[in-house]
């Protein structure tokens, strides 16, 4: 009978369609942009591993402003803080080291590429960050302590400088000096959150960067620790404290001119920042629902104008209160039903265009969203529904014959 009615009433059950759909998919685009947002970041916290502490100068969870000048007078992280820890912290896994050497121009035969990236790294700098090799392999330890010219690249900058020759065991060069390409890192594309992008760099020794620059008194750093197993957060934090401080020889008393940071700060701070970011999703896409629940409403309202005598004829026969109320109500669920269902193919035809369009980006509609989505339209459903249907079981057979 519900199906029959909206059938009968094509063009009202459109326009009322129309109002639940928008109502859906407004809400609903937003929280899978939110979701999607939030999945995408917490993907490049696992890459990152959340048991790692970086060592660095500031807090991740301070704001800059109030601090700047406090700590723009501390010193960077250095070779020697990097030895520190590696020799003292028995909870680290494995320590990392790794300098920025700048940007260089590379040669091969006849083609060059400027400006290339170049990072001189410790040997388990490539644990650390669980670099994956599209072709070739990393250093060995043995041509790592021996300083041999051998580099690693990123997949772009060896596109741009090889285009489709294979190119392990190609000699480039670089100011002068030959070096052997022994691997390639796989592509990694625009990253939400990443420490650098590998896919433009090119990766060094720090004993071969050593023969042309002084790598362990560079300023732009970075030094690592990964937890071990038997290990936690807590323990690892406070050796490495404990170790930095004795050799940048800080007194007792005296505040430490570092921080330690890990992603648990960063997923606090994105915690706060999705919750506010979806509170404004349900109140932008709550506007929208409301709108078209009472369109909902408004069209069930003249329904039972229109079915007045029809009513009292199916009162007079027998009919009880609860089947009245319930044939207008599961009317108006179904159409609800059919509005959401719509919006939610809506948003899925979105997600498929935009994981087409954008390959860095990966869009989530998640199977929660969907059941928000269907919940939200039995919801509307009743909500608009039930004041239309207890006016009609309500109804006086008698009165509602003779209208």
């Amino acid at each position: 009978m519900a199906f029959q009615q909206l059938a009968g009433n094509k063009l009202r059950s459109f326009l009322s369609l129309l109002g639940i759909v928008i109502g859906i998919w407004s809400i609903i685009s937003v929280l899978s942009a939110v979701d999607s947002l939030e999945m995408n970041i917490r993907g490049s916290f696992d890459k990152l591993g959340d048991d790692v502490v970086y060592l660095d100068k500031f807090s991740w969870g301070q704001d800059p402003g109030t601090t700047y000048w406090k700590w723009v007078r501390y010193p960077e992280p250095s070779y020697k803080d990097y030895e520190a820890i590696t020799a003292n912290v028995k909870s680290a896994k494995i320590t990392s080291y790794a300098a920025v050497v700048g940007s260089k121009t590379v040669e091969y035969k006849s083609n060059n590429v400027e400006n290339v990236f170049f990072l001189a790294i410790t040997y388990d700098f490539s644990e650390m960050y669980n670099f994956d090799f599209a072709k070739g392999r990393y250093f060995t330890n043995s041509e790592y302590h021996t300083g041999a010219n051998q580099v690693v690249i990123g997949a772009v900058a060896a596109e741009q400088l090889f285009g489709n020759i294979d190119p392990i065991g190609k000699r480039i060069k670089v100011s002068g000096r030959k070096y052997t390409v022994i691997g390639v890192l796989e592509k990694e594309g625009n990253s939400l959150l990443s420490v650098m992008n590998f896919d433009e760099v090119v990766l060094i020794p720090v004993p071969t960067a050593q023969k042309f620059m002084n790598v362990k008194r560079s300023r732009n750093t970075l030094v690592n620790a990964k937890a071990a197993d038997d290990y936690s957060m807590e323990q690892l934090e406070g050796e490495v404290t404990a170790a930095v401080r004795g050799n940048r020889r800080l007194k007792p008393k005296q505040e430490s001119n570092f921080a330690l940071n890990k992603l648990s700060i960063l997923s606090n701070v994105f915690d706060s920042l999705f919750a506010v970011i979806s509170s404004v999703g349900w109140i932008i896409g709550g506007f929208a629902i409301l709108v078209g629940g009472f369109g909902v409403a408004n069209i069930m309202f003249v329904s039972v104008k229109e079915r007045t005598n029809i009513i009292g004829i199916k009162k007079a026969l027998g009919a009880k209160r609860y089947i009245i109320l319930l044939e207008f109500l599961v009317e108006s669920i179904v159409l609800c039903l059919i509005g959401g269902a719509m919006g939610l193919i809506l948003v899925y035809g979105m997600v498929y265009l935009a994981n087409t369009a954008f390959e860095d980006f990966t869009f989530y509609l998640t199977t929660q969203n969907i059941i928000i989505g269907t919940g939200l339209s039995i919801f509307i459903g009743v909500i608009a529904g039930f004041i239309p249907a207890l006016q009609a079981a309500n109804m006086n057979p008698v009165d509602a014959i003779r209208a």
